[in-house]
């Protein structure tokens, strides 16, 4: 299935079913009014959902309209929780290089990086990257997220997989000037990770075929900059962690409730060609090759495009594209 949220007067927005090709949607208001009232009672709306995605998708779904992603926001508009980790350990040997002279940041082996994000103001597809400071260094971050459902404390990684309900691609904002002083103070991220945003659907594990196996995804997600392709970074190579492993470390002392959203980190591969995932990265392979940063972080102005397509060439979650504003200051 594939899921969105059409926005409505309500904060969680309505539920929509988007057909698989992503040009029709269909209210499953009536079946559940909300992403997260369907994740609370999953097993009973799953079969009911699933019915009227297949009938949209044969073109019997009554009252089916063209799917606009530009009218809806994240799949889930508001999360009771929302952890992001570091899987891949090309990515963290990059930060280090490009943040940490002093080598005091080790990215583990043993188990996963996690922190919690901003889980109460998620971005849609379409909404802009607002900052108050281009000096703030304005940086995206590409990502493959999970929703899981109700998970129990102590979950093995070995049924972990079982948990996970749904896949979004995320954008995961980040503020790269002011990530070392907040780290240095040694309370972990906030001012430094404003609001991520989302892909305009978000999809069940059996959509994915083939390429989901391991609990990895194994497809590029292709990013461009101001139209100029940036990376086309596979999601399924280099994974040290897995979703499994995520899940299992966020359940060791504490139960995970329905619409958790887990982040698998910045997708990064260290193949020749393969480009970044975000800026941070580039700017590391610059100073590797001319002993000094080059890119610049995002401009006012600038737009940033992330999509997967799936074998066939087909948009598998539709497409963030955001384009960087100043906020309104009070």
């Amino acid at each position: 299935m594939k899921l969105a949220s059409l926005r409505s007067a309500s904060r969680d927005g309505q539920l929509l079913l988007v057909s698989r090709d992503l040009r029709l949607a269909v209210s499953a208001a009536d079946i559940a009014p909300d992403l997260q009232h369907a994740l609370d009672h999953w097993e009973q709306t799953a079969v009911a959902l699933l019915a009227r995605y297949e009938d949209l998708n044969r073109g019997k779904a009554a009252g089916a309209f063209a799917f606009d992603p530009a009218k809806v926001g994240p799949p889930l508009p508001r999360a009771y929780q929302f952890v992001d980790g570091s899987g891949y350990q090309n990515h963290g040997e990059l930060m280090k290089k490009a943040f940490d002279t002093s080598n005091s940041i080790a990215f583990p082996t043993d188990q996963p990086l996690m922190y919690q994000a901003c889980s109460d103001d998620l971005m849609g597809p379409h909404d802009p990257i607002e900052a108050g400071d281009e000096a703030w260094g304005v940086d995206f971050e590409g990502e493959i997220a999970v929703i899981v459902g109700d998970v129990p404390r102590q979950t093995p990684r070995e049924t972990a997989a079982s948990h996970i309900r749904l896949l979004m691609l995320v954008n995961d904002v980040s503020l790269r000037n002011l990530i070392m002083g907040e780290l240095a103070k040694g309370f972990g991220f906030y001012q430094s990770k404003p609001a991520s945003s989302f892909s305009p659907v978000a999809v069940t594990p059996d959509e994915l075929g083939d390429a989901w196996r391991d609990a990895r995804l194994h497809l590029p997600l292709r990013i461009t900059l101001n139209g100029e392709v940036f990376g086309r970074v596979n999601a399924g190579s280099g994974a040290t962690f897995s979703f499994p492993d995520f899940i299992a470390h966020a359940t060791r002392t504490r139960k995970l409730l329905a619409g958790t959203i887990i982040g698998g980190g910045t997708v990064s591969n260290a193949e020749p060609g393969a480009g970044s995932s975000c800026i941070a990265e580039r700017r590391a392979l610059d100073r590797i090759q001319f002993g000094e940063a080059r890119t610049p972080f995002l401009k006012f102005g600038d737009q940033v495009r992330m999509e997967m397509l799936d074998a066939s060439g087909q948009s598998i979650f539709g497409a963030i594209d955001q384009k960087v504003v100043p906020f309104a200051r009070a």
